[in-house]
């Protein structure tokens, strides 16, 4: 389906983790920050760009993006609401939480490259189980900027050993949606304790033969709102992304 098909489902009440929808269209996480708040997360973003990589920002109080002809308070699967660094809440139409002041930053989603992974072989598990992908609070820090910091948040894919090398050649070349992975190999490296119990997303088998392979992600403006505890934000509900109209291939270079 094109991404205005889908944004219409979500409208409408639709629910589900958005791996897999709309292939060939860019996936982008949320957040949405009051405007005193907004140069603080643009300096983190650019202090720490794998994880945070900013594909669009919204002027303040608006509600759409030059990449996302819709409404960014309504078009997403699922919202999460943070008070004071709490979850509040988590809702399918963010309209009554939205301020005038909020600063909306989209950022760049591993999603976006799972069609190029499954092109070259490389299987995307929770694409395969029909579940939300495994992302995991790390004891790595990003650089903090004003009064954000956090950890880095990770997504996990198993990957078969010998295809290790083909998921870093083709992630690499989507630097504007994480990239290549942070890491591969033993979760204890990344202060991962419980591989089988992830901080967001589902858990997914890893088999015989496979590694487990990280990808720096976009939670991780929201692990900085919950470290940080700013007044108010808006995200998204992990794994439930806001679909654009841009092109994967925007993103993809030589």
């Amino acid at each position: 389906m094109s991404p205005r098909e889908a944004r219409a489902l979500f409208r409408a009440g639709l629910r589900v983790p958005t791996s897999g929808y709309c292939a060939g269209h860019t996936q982008a996480n949320l957040i949405a920050l009051p405007r005193e708040l907004a140069f603080d997360f643009l300096l983190f973003a650019q202090r720490n760009p794998k994880s945070c990589p900013v594909l669009d920002v919204a002027e303040e109080g608006e509600t759409r993006a030059s990449i996302l002809d819709g409404d960014l308070r309504t078009d997403l699967p699922a919202y999460r609401i943070y008070r004071h660094g709490e979850l509040a809440a988590e809702v399918g139409d963010a309209r009554e939480h939205w301020r005038d002041d909020l600063v909306a930053f989209l950022v760049g989603c591993s999603f976006t490259f799972e069609g190029a992974l499954l092109d070259s072989g490389v299987p995307v598990r929770h694409i395969e189980s029909g579940s939300n992908v495994p992302m995991y609070r790390t004891s790595r820090q990003c650089r903090p900027a004003g009064r954000l910091s956090g950890p880095l948040v990770v997504s996990m894919r198993p990957v078969p050993a010998e295809r290790v090398p083909e998921a870093v050649r083709v992630t690499s070349r989507y630097p504007a949606v994480h990239g290549a992975p942070v890491h591969v190999g033993d979760p204890a490296a990344l202060g991962i304790t419980d591989i089988g119990r992830p901080d967001f997303g589902e858990p997914v088998d890893i088999r015989d033969g496979e590694t487990p392979v990280f990808w720096a992600c976009g939670v991780t403006p929201q692990a900085a709102v919950m470290a940080s505890a700013p007044e108010f934000a808006i995200g998204h509900a992990p794994g439930h992304m806001a679909v654009t109209d841009a092109r994967d291939t925007a993103h993809q270079i030589p």
